[in-house]
């Protein structure tokens, strides 16, 4: 399967909270490292959610190898060979060190003045100063230059983004750094990283519910990011419940106009003694699921309202471990996000 996004080399993930954006930024980054590339996720949140899902220790400021691609069949029926996925947990205060010691040279320099707490008044009183910090070394990793010798090249990098809700001033780092310097190397380099934020290169990814509050926010977001000439990716549908029951028996259960014998005898016929009582509380159940199912169906069309491409992930029962990871990576794949 090709993907939607040839040319993206960035891809954030981002969603309200609570909709399994994290989740799903794992499971793109192992579906776009089926492909045979090396792929770097990025956490910038303090969480050490990446650390969690894939089981492995919390991360450290160091790009840490944790897992090999989604394995996939090449054309031939062979196994292609995946690529890896590298994580990265992005610290204001680290990046603030390495920054210091890649443009100014200040190694030793740089640790004293993390000593004297001059760096952790810098990123706390300065506003957009933190953003600006994270947002560069994510820059810094999808652009490697010469200042960083030696460092490993990835062919994607994936971020699990703040909340939709932050997500525009995040990235807008010309804004957050307009009240801080006019002129002069900070002005230059959130200019320059705003070329790569803007370009096709990036694609913000929306990950939402099938509920009224997420699919507005996922909405909102979308006009914002547009505003301020940031590039839309996709919207992820996550959690998807399976349709257990044909279109006709949704709308009966719905009007309750469900037919107790026919229940009954489905009833016996799997061994099940269909007395009254069960008879009215299946019926009820019913009901409720096909409430459900039609306030989903509402916001589905809602969300493709939105225009832009929509993905879909079903609900995994029992939680998220690496098993279920690469079980969502398989469907972005098949779907073409990764």
């Amino acid at each position: 399967m090709s993907s939607d996004w040839p040319h993206v080399q960035l891809h954030v993930v981002t969603g309200k909270g609570g909709t399994g954006k994290s989740t799903v930024a794992a499971a793109l980054a192992l579906g776009l490292a089926s492909h045979g590339k090396n792929v770097l996720l990025c956490e910038v949140e303090g969480r050490q959610g990446v650390a969690r899902m894939f089981d492995v220790d919390p991360l450290p400021y160091a790009e840490t190898r944790i897992a090999t691609g989604l394995r996939m069949r090449s054309r031939s029926g062979a196994d292609a060979e995946p690529g890896n996925v590298y994580a990265l947990h992005i610290a204001p205060e680290e990046a603030l060190l390495e920054y210091l010691k890649m443009y100014y040279k200040l190694g030793p320099a740089g640790r004293a003045l993390d000593r004297f707490g001059v760096i952790e008044f810098a990123t706390t009183i300065a506003p957009g100063v933190r953003d600006v910090l994270l947002t560069g070394k994510l820059f810094e990793a999808v652009q490697r230059n010469s200042r960083n010798k030696g460092a490993r090249t990835y062919d994607a990098v994936v971020l699990d983004a703040p909340p939709t809700g932050r997500i525009t001033t995040f990235l807008n780092v010309s804004e957050s750094v307009a009240g801080l310097a006019k002129v002069g190397p900070i002005k230059n380099q959130a200019d320059t990283m705003m070329t790569l934020f803007r370009s096709r290169r990036t694609a913000v990814h929306l990950v939402t519910l099938l509920e009224e509050m997420p699919v507005q926010e996922t909405a909102d977001g979308i006009s914002e990011l547009r505003a301020a000439g940031l590039p839309v990716g996709g919207v992820i549908v996550n959690q998807v419940r399976p349709r257990d029951l044909p279109d006709e028996s949704l709308a009966a259960a719905l009007d309750g106009s469900l037919d107790g014998e026919t229940i009954a005898e489905d009833l016996k016929r799997a061994g099940v003694e269909p007395d009254p009582a069960l008879i009215a509380t299946l019926t009820a159940e019913a009901k409720e699921y096909a409430e459900r199912r039609s306030l989903e169906d509402t916001q589905r069309d809602l969300v493709a309202g939105l225009g832009v491409p929509t993905y879909e992930l079903n609900r995994i029962a029992g939680g998220i471990d690496i098993g279920a990871l690469y079980e969502l990576a398989a469907e972005l794949k098949d779907q073409g996000l990764a």
